[in-house]
């Protein structure tokens, strides 16, 4: 083979061989970042799951709180 035929193929598996490990670099980067952003996102989602329950909990204690008055206006009123 000549020279030149096999500087092209030396060439072609550099090229070849360097691309695939930069991809492989960057697929490994991505996945690396998407995991850290699923788990920003589940302790989002765990906040916001807390909230509403809070929330929740909150209208109840009102609701109670309510009555509370009411019985206690009741029982002064009876005085």
């Amino acid at each position: 083979m000549s020279e030149v035929i096999i500087v092209a193929v030396i060439s072609l598996i550099g090229t070849l061989g360097g691309s695939f490990l930069g991809i492989r670099a960057s697929n490994n980067l991505v996945i690396y970042r998407l995991s850290q952003l699923e788990k920003k996102v589940d302790i989002h989602n765990g906040v916001i799951d807390r909230t509403y329950k809070l929330e929740e909990k909150e209208a109840v204690v009102s609701e109670q709180l309510k009555v509370i008055n009411h019985r206690i206006n009741d029982l002064e009123g009876v005085k």
